[in-house]
């Protein structure tokens, strides 16, 4: 994951506001095989840390606008390249205060487990 072009992608996407339903924010990711990776932010109508599922209330997706990146990596090195990547976003970049006005900010594989990288 080139974290430049992950901060460009995620800074377009905040320049605009998420609908006022969302409650929570999720970094989906996917294994889209031979190497091939991809991101997306949700925002949910949820939040509960105890329910890994809030992150299934979608009411916003950047779905059609993913950010895709090649990679040869285990999906445990992807998750934890992910975490960071939305780790330092929080603590350097302009719109990280976006973010943080929200209940609860996950990364995860849709297939997986969610990992809280951030709770009010």
């Amino acid at each position: 994951m080139d974290v430049l072009l992950f901060t460009e992608w995620l800074n377009t996407i905040l320049e605009n506001e998420l609908p006022n339903e969302v409650k929570a924010v999720n970094f989906n990711l996917y294994d889209d095989g031979q190497g091939q990776w991809s991101v997306e932010l949700i925002g949910a109508s949820s939040f509960d840390e105890e329910d890994p599922d809030w992150a299934c209330d979608e009411v916003f997706t950047t779905r059609e606008t993913a950010y895709e990146w090649e990679k040869e990596a285990t999906w445990e090195e992807v998750l934890n390249e992910a975490i960071k990547a939305v780790e330092d976003y929080l603590q350097n970049e302009e719109y990280a205060k976006i973010l943080k006005k929200y209940e609860g900010i996950g990364v995860g594989f849709v297939d997986g487990e969610l990992v809280v990288v951030y709770k009010k």
